[in-house]
């Protein structure tokens, strides 16, 4: 994965627009177009700040690892990834579904954990 793609994704996944972007970091709209469309390659000061902004590694802007923090490994229990693994099979559709049902599940579950909080 090339680091334009990088910075454009991280970019989307703080729901962020260009210009929202370009405003809090104090630069040109078009010079950061143009590092997240490749035409021109990101400078290292400007990948420092956006490692610093989004709070991730430069390896990981770089496209050098799949790890947004440096040493960050997180453990999960294994019935915890087995979930997970079956998650990311299902389509798009289904995820929505899982979602609604899991909102459901955990509206249910709420008055219940009051009332034997409360006896």
């Amino acid at each position: 994965m090339q680091h334009y793609q990088r910075i454009r994704d991280l970019r989307e996944d703080n729901d962020l627009t260009q210009e929202a972007l370009c405003k809090k970091l104090y630069m040109h709209k078009t010079t950061y177009t143009n590092y997240e469309q490749g035409k021109h390659t990101v400078p290292l000061d400007f990948a420092v700040l956006l490692a610093d902004f989004y709070d991730v590694s430069i390896d990981y802007i770089a496209g050098r690892t799949n790890t947004m923090k440096n040493g960050s490994v997180i453990s999960l229990p294994k019935d915890v990834m087995d979930v997970l693994q079956k998650y990311s099979a299902l389509t798009e559709r289904n995820k929505g579904k899982l979602e609604l049902f899991l909102d459901t599940l955990c509206e249910q579950q709420s008055p219940q954990k009051e009332t034997k909080s409360s006896v």
